[in-house]
């Protein structure tokens, strides 16, 4: 996935050290339960859409174009699933991150499911019960937007 412009250039001051980035993804739902997926043009793996808020960007309009973007699906959020903040990572290239990632359910509104070969190589539609490997990160968010009530969050 192409990065945005504003962390290339926090790089060029402070190399591979830690970033503190706000991540915001989708669980899209259709009426028949079945849940929005694509296969991640970088690693290869299935996952639900979304991606990194720009500077100044509100979560649900940066949500919205995510996935646009990604998978051809227009989505309206319906509510906020979970709001977690996740181990950091580092990247092949050496960058390290750490995200707070704002969990949205969503439901499609229009579009057409198609990959972007950019970012996404397939895109589907996968029953709850018959979905691709994915890894425990991604579980868990399609697991609290399923559920019903507030929001879930890492008690203090």
């Amino acid at each position: 996935m192409p990065t945005p412009d504003f962390i290339l250039r926090l790089r060029k001051h402070v190399g591979h050290e830690l970033l503190w980035l706000t991540g915001v993804t989708a669980v899209v739902v259709a009426e028949s339960g079945e849940i929005l997926l694509h296969r991640r043009a970088d690693d290869g793996f299935w996952s639900t859409p979304g991606g990194i808020l720009e500077p100044g960007e509100q979560p649900a309009a940066a949500l919205v174009r995510e996935v646009a973007e990604e998978t051809g699906v227009d989505v309206a959020p319906e509510r906020i699933a979970s709001v977690v903040t996740e181990p950091p990572f580092t990247y092949g290239n050496g960058d390290r991150v750490q995200f707070m990632d704002v969990t949205f359910r969503c439901r499609p509104v229009g579009g057409s499911a198609r990959p972007d070969e950019e970012e996404s190589l397939e895109v589907g539609w996968f029953a709850p019960d018959r979905l691709p490997p994915m890894n425990e990160r991604v579980m868990r968010r399609i697991a609290h937007a399923r559920e019903e009530g507030p929001a879930y969050y890492a008690a203090p």
